[in-house]
């Protein structure tokens, strides 16, 4: 059965291994999640569970989301995800999901807004290289240069590399691999660099290649 659930960034250290090899971790906060729908084929057309993460004051909830908690029994959540898992109909609307469903040496995919960078330029955004310091070029140097033919196309095509808004979209990082689980504290220690500002929410799944592979 796969596993899935929603944590919190808490920042990055390091551990040391069996061999006294320093290895850097970021520690996520996972849970404790609660369970506050469950869809199913008959009724929604399809399987899947939304739990959620973080308590939110009631006086900060309206009143059709104070009643979608209300119906299942749980606190108002800051944070609501949607999974469609392989075996949904072992969970029921209440049920607490926490981080002692993964086990170290498990490997793990965690999705994550990325940090927004605001405004930037091809230079910045894409990696371009520079244009010429000297010979006429100008104070244009950063810029992204020539934008297309003049007689053929005569146009800009679609996709072209533009300055614009960078970072602030959704980064999945594969198959990072789970050092030291506190069930107690529901803490969990991640080896490698996890996506997102620190503080931000993580969701935190089986690894899709580790299980490919398993069912082969």
């Amino acid at each position: 059965m796969r596993k899935a659930i929603i944590g919190r960034k808490l920042g990055m250290t390091q551990v040391f291994d069996e061999n006294g090899v320093v290895v850097p971790v970021t520690v996520v906060e996972l849970g404790p999640c609660v369970v506050v729908q469950k869809k199913t084929i008959e009724t929604d057309g399809y399987d899947s569970i939304q739990i959620g993460f973080d308590n939110l004051k009631p006086t900060k909830v309206n009143k059709p989301m104070t009643g979608h908690f209300k119906k299942a029994g749980a606190a108002p959540k800051r944070k609501l995800k949607e999974f469609r898992l392989e075996d949904c109909s072992s969970y029921n609307p209440g049920d607490i999901i926490k981080a002692d469903i993964f086990s170290v040496g498990e490997k793990v995919d965690v999705s994550a807004n990325g940090k927004g960078k605001g405004f930037a330029g091809t230079i910045k955004r894409y990696g371009n290289h520079l244009l010429k310091k000297s010979h006429g070029t100008g104070p244009v140097r950063r810029h992204a240069g020539s934008m297309s033919g003049a007689s053929d196309p005569s146009r800009i095509l679609k996709g072209k590399k533009m300055p614009g808004r960078m970072g602030g979209k959704k980064v999945t990082v594969q198959g990072l691999l789970i050092v030291s689980v506190d069930a107690e504290k529901n803490i969990v220690a991640i080896k490698g660099a996890v996506p997102g500002p620190k503080g931000g929410y993580v969701t935190i799944i089986d690894s899709v290649k580790t299980v490919r592979k398993e069912e082969k």
